[in-house]
């Protein structure tokens, strides 16, 4: 089993955790679409070549984005990431995976 967490503008909050859910993210259990998200603060400055969905080239940028963390099965993993990539409006969408530990009790 994997976490899952991104980082997305508001804008395509809802968006992107339909995509990954439909991609197999987020079945615990006899549930679905599970996911927890909070909302802060990134930032980044993009440089020369880059073509930014928010901000300048050359200036420093601080948006109000939420940070979202759900459980994908591993042999989900590729299709999940892809469909984040899809449907993220960032060029490079800052997201990690996790290794979990399965504890039996």
């Amino acid at each position: 089993m994997l976490k899952l967490i991104y980082y997305v503008p508001e804008s395509h909050l809802e968006s992107t955790k339909q995509a990954i859910f439909e991609a197999g993210a987020g079945g615990i259990g006899n549930y679905e679409h599970c996911a927890w998200q909070v909302l802060g603060t990134g930032q980044f400055k993009p440089i020369k070549g880059a073509d930014p969905f928010i901000g300048e080239v050359g200036e420093l940028e601080q948006v109000a984005e939420w940070r979202v963390e759900t459980i994908i099965p591993e042999d989900k993993a590729s299709d999940v990431g892809r469909a984040l990539k899809a449907s993220h409006p960032y060029e490079e969408p800052a997201f990690e995976f996790i290794q979990m530990v399965d504890i039996e009790y």
